[in-house]
């Protein structure tokens, strides 16, 4: 099923609605390039599922086309797709060994009892799970079930390979070891990927790309570093990762920056959306890139602040302060600077360069 370009999987036009009244999936257009990571990332509700359930076969599109390479699959019943897919829950048949549910694909393919053997035995040592491969899931740890649906998507070689919260139901750092399993296993047999989740960090640790969904509509399309350094628009900034936002009315424009009234203070800011003078705009900071106590004209943004809380977390040190009438402003500092004493309540200065803050929507 490739295509002649280099992307595997394309929405065009798509929309779907349930009750034939709100859209929970709106006009989309996107384009999966062939063997990349791409995850759908969003809120409950926000259409990421709903666009998986459709390339899967689950749900049709009410209006548009979803394309596998050159063929259109709104007509092409799931089991006759050629894709792999693991889901939250395993889906494992608890009747089988784990041998047997990893034979069962290629079976229903009709290939040879010889083939059969060897594929799901490399299926099996590419997860590591070689010496289960005749215990029953019940048998195995949530872990190991997980690598048991994983190795049984993978053993047909497919192309195309869909994980639909795959690793919502294990603790943090069984999800997190399996992150990196599944990150190597791609990077590794090279197949196309779509993930869904609704965990951030999730997305920014495996995928080559990340679509934030929101409303049935894709926020922003970018590389994770892309994301998390530039995010468009509010909704971005705020949903991925930790984000100071401050309110703030655009008092005049010099070519890319703006300049912010917060609070009775001028804020710097670089003008993302275009705004113009009078606009009512949020200004976006990540509280790493937050300069504590910065040296005279270091930063175009100084400000007084005082320390409200302090939070203890190995690496850094959380500090919420009062910054331009704002208690919820975030300053991570890292736990590396020499003879640094903070206390609640201290007055100290913060100070940021214009090209990390972001003058976005509201």
């Amino acid at each position: 099923m490739k295509a002649d370009t280099d992307h595997l999987v394309e929405f065009i036009n798509v929309q779907k609605t349930y009750d034939g009244e709100e859209l929970v999936v709106k006009n989309l257009n996107l384009k999966i390039k062939s063997g990349e990571f791409l995850t759908m990332l969003g809120p409950s509700g926000s259409g990421k599922t709903t666009c998986l359930m459709m390339i899967a076969g689950f749900e049709t599109p009410t209006h548009g086309k979803v394309m596998l390479g050159n063929v259109e699959l709104n007509n092409v019943p799931p089991h006759k797709r050629g894709i792999g897919m693991v889901f939250q829950n395993y889906a494992l048949f608890p009747h089988m060994t784990v041998f047997e549910n990893l034979a069962f694909p290629l079976e229903v393919r009709g290939m040879s009892g010889v083939d059969i053997e060897k594929k799901v035995k490399n299926a099996l040592d590419m997860v590591e799970l070689g010496q289960f491969s005749f215990r029953r899931p019940a048998q195995l740890s949530g872990g190991q079930q997980q690598r048991v649906a994983l190795a049984r998507a993978l053993v047909f070689e497919p192309e195309l390979v869909l994980m639909d919260e795959p690793l919502g139901a294990l603790d943090k750092n069984l999800r997190e070891q399996m992150q990196y399993e599944i990150k190597h296993i791609h990077e590794n047999l090279g197949m196309t990927v779509v993930y869904v989740t609704h965990d951030q960090s999730e997305a920014l640790t495996m995928s080559d790309r990340i679509a934030v969904f929101n409303d049935g509509v894709i926020q922003q399309l970018a590389a994770p570093a892309e994301l998390y350094e530039r995010p468009e628009n509010a909704f971005v900034a705020e949903f991925i990762g930790e984000n100071n936002r401050l309110l703030g009315k655009i008092k005049a424009i010099e070519n890319d920056t703006c300049f912010v009234e917060v609070a009775g203070e001028s804020i710097s800011a670089l003008n993302v959306q275009k705004e113009k003078v009078g606009s009512v705009c949020s200004l976006s900071l990540r509280p790493e890139r937050v300069i504590l106590n910065p040296k005279k004209d270091d930063c175009a943004n100084n400000f007084n602040a005082k320390i409200v809380e302090l939070i203890y977390l190995g690496d850094h040190i959380r500090c919420r302060m009062n910054v331009c009438a704002n208690d919820e402003f975030i300053v991570k500092v890292p736990n590396t600077q020499p003879n640094l004493t903070l206390a609640e309540g201290d007055d100290v200065k913060v100070g940021w360069h214009i090209e990390d803050c972001r003058a976005l929507d509201v």
